[in-house]
């Protein structure tokens, strides 16, 4: 395991090639492929609820707001969380329990994305999916990263909460991650980062990197290009009871999680390999990263984030 430089107010505990970590079983096409694992403290006894509760409302401008919206609201912090939470649609409330909190996941993500990889949000997915064609379905968050010699990379992220990380679980997500990889889902994603605003008003100080990210992304230039510039992180908030079991940031819950979360990690890739690789043209050549966040408890969450939304969307 590697010390990763990151804003996150969260113990990092793996951040780590999937080579160094898998066992002595054989798994093709390994390579491009990483994991993040990731967990939050204890006070008195408790998991501490609050601090990721505040977490998720601190990076929701984020992914609910355009570029433009959210500078316009710079130094308003309330008027921020109001604005943002009107664009949150919340329509997961009516799925079963185990698919609510998708909209959470997705913030989550942005978070990760801005303070660890330290990515550019391009398409704020929240906000464009208030479209009424909603137009902006697809991978749950899009970003850019840009490298200290002006290369970039495209970033299509996955984000998920569920009740447990079992491998009944596992196949959604690389059903789900496999879907995203088609040809026909990947030229989508590049039309909507091309034909709204954020891009070229973040990038609007470098236009020859701006050209450089619409040439990649243009239609006329083949899917295959893309993907050695592909990155799909894979973000799984999930219900853990070794999480509920504990009440300390103990050095023994720290290794039973590192434990847990390489045996899952392990388990998620063979199964992805299996499939994407026969389905996916040049999967080898994109690369994935697989992060791992344990709760111990679903519920609470989501109903806190529920009605905290509730609370400023009725705001003034």
């Amino acid at each position: 395991m590697k010390e990763s430089e990151t804003n996150i107010d969260f113990e990092i505990l793996i951040d780590d090639s999937f080579i160094n970590l898998k066992s002595e079983d054989e798994i093709e096409h390994i390579e491009n492929k990483n994991v993040l694992s990731l967990i939050n403290d204890f006070a008195d006894g408790k998991w501490r609820f609050r601090k990721f509760q505040e977490f998720i409302w601190d990076n929701i401008a984020e992914t609910a707001l355009s570029y433009q919206d959210r500078m316009a609201l710079i130094d308003k912090s309330h008027s921020t969380l109001t604005e943002a939470a009107k664009k949150l649609r919340l329509t997961d409330l009516t799925k079963d329990q185990d698919g609510q909190g998708s909209e959470l996941a997705e913030i989550v993500l942005y978070g990760f994305m801005k303070h660890h990889y330290k990515a550019l949000p391009v398409v704020p997915k929240i906000f464009y999916k208030q479209n009424p064609q909603d137009n902006a379905k697809g991978a749950d968050s899009v970003h850019i990263l840009i490298n200290d010699d002006k290369s970039f990379t495209i970033w299509f992220g996955e984000a998920k909460f569920y009740n447990s990380i079992e491998d009944e679980r596992l196949y959604s997500i690389v059903n789900s991650v496999e879907n995203s990889l088609l040809s026909d889902k990947l030229q989508k994603e590049n039309s909507i980062i091309t034909n709204v605003s954020d891009l070229n008003d973040l990038l609007k100080e470098d236009g020859e990197l701006l050209e450089q990210i619409k040439e990649i992304l243009a239609p006329k230039t083949s899917i295959d290009d893309l993907k050695p510039k592909l990155h799909i992180p894979i973000l799984i908030l999930y219900e853990c009871q070794i999480t509920a079991k504990n009440n300390s940031l103990t050095d023994e819950y720290k290794e039973e999680i590192i434990h847990y979360h390489k045996e899952r990690a392990e388990s998620y890739f063979k199964k992805q390999v299996k499939k994407c690789s026969k389905s996916i043209f040049k999967y080898s050549d994109i690369h994935f990263h697989l992060i791992l966040f344990p709760v111990p408890e679903k519920q609470p969450i989501v109903d806190k984030f529920i009605q905290n939304v509730h609370h400023y969307k009725n705001q003034d």
